[in-house]
């Protein structure tokens, strides 16, 4: 259970920020959301948003670094409500389930988020950064591999196989399935995904 206890970390408030730095992180995201929200998001950019905001060009790019960096902290803004309902919701997607039932919920949570999230998840991703790597697990890999590790999967790679679980909600959505798919209504794409990824699992975890 070492290993394990590895992995169960807290995901909660980001890293403290000077006052005049997150008074400017704020009113640069809620800025960035009125614009989305008015113009689309194709006429949001860094010169844009610095105009709309009041604020120097460069206080942009230093927050934000590109375009792309501008949608990843729309994204990130919105997971934190999403993330405190996985550390301290109701269950099955907060504590209190069986591993079993939480990670199904987990998934099917995600799945949810990402499709509500579609737009600014896709503009996103940026082709010029390397595959995503370091020392620190990304959160959700993070939170599936403690999952993992409190059902008894036998002799199974643990690491390996919340790498693979966590490419089976984020890689396939954002980027495999087509966008034809992905401009269905909401409903239409979670009544095909959420199945998916429960029968996934189940496999996967079968005894």
């Amino acid at each position: 259970m070492g290993r394990v206890n590895q992995f169960d970390v807290s995901w909660g408030a980001p890293r403290p920020e000077r006052a005049d730095a997150a008074r400017n992180r704020q009113h640069l995201i809620a800025t960035a959301r009125e614009m989305i929200a008015e113009l689309g998001q194709e006429r949001l950019t860094m010169d844009a948003l610095a105009e709309r905001s009041g604020l120097g060009k460069g206080t942009v790019f230093r927050r934000f670094g590109t375009r792309a960096g501008i949608f990843q902290a729309l994204l990130d803004d919105g997971e934190r409500a999403f993330q405190e309902q996985v550390l301290s919701g109701p269950p099955p997607l907060g504590p209190g389930a069986p591993p079993l039932d939480r990670l199904i919920s987990y998934g099917q949570a995600r799945v949810r988020f990402l499709v509500e999230h579609q737009e600014i998840a896709r503009a996103a991703l940026d082709g010029r950064q390397p595959i995503p790597s370091g020392s620190q697990s990304p959160l959700s890999q993070a939170h599936i591999r403690m999952l993992l590790g409190q059902i008894d999967l036998g002799p199974a790679d643990l690491d390996l196989l919340a790498i693979q679980l966590t490419a089976a909600l984020d890689g396939p959505l954002l980027l495999y399935v087509s966008a034809t798919d992905l401009n269905r209504a909401p409903d239409q794409v979670e009544r095909r995904l959420l199945p998916g990824w429960h029968d996934l699992v189940r496999r996967i975890c079968r005894p």
